[in-house]
């Protein structure tokens, strides 16, 4: 499953993301809620909700080809393993956010999920009106970068 779409929701008092009612069957055997590695110190953080064994192929892909000993791809594993919490959908497909998680991205209460392909991205609404907006406006920059073929 392909995941499309942006939904406005709102963190719960106790941190709790209702998921959108088309994404629940494809979470329902779980969630890897991950950092969103970013490319661009100015970009806004998010938080990516995968699926656990898609968040496993992106991580065997992201280390694949590295030299196990050494220093950067120390770093690369640590960021990717240390900053994923395993979770569950409770009973009413809720999804807890973790305090370190909510922080490290800057989670309000007014929260954007975001269709991203082989996932979906958790973000402060606020912060995502402003990172959507900036890239619309280059969206010609963005795509021209892209103009070669295989």
């Amino acid at each position: 499953m392909d995941f499309y779409g942006t939904f406005e929701h709102a963190l719960d008092a106790k941190n709790r993301l209702t998921v959108p009612a088309k994404f629940r069957d494809a979470l329902k055997a779980g969630v890897m809620l991950a950092i969103s590695p970013e490319t661009e110190l100015s970009n806004a953080r998010s938080l990516a909700i995968w699926r656990p064994g898609d968040y496993s192929g992106f991580v065997d892909q992201a280390l694949a080809g590295m030299n196990p000993l050494a220093p950067r791809t120390r770093d690369l594993r640590l960021l990717l393993y240390a900053n994923a919490w395993d979770q569950e959908l409770d009973a009413a497909n809720r999804l807890v956010i973790p305090p370190r998680a909510r922080e490290l991205v800057g989670l309000q209460r007014e929260v954007v999920i975001t269709g991203a392909g082989d996932h979906l991205e958790l973000w402060d609404r606020a912060s995502f009106l402003e990172y959507n907006n900036n890239a619309l406006a280059r969206f010609a920059e963005i795509t021209a970068r892209f103009d070669h073929t295989d």
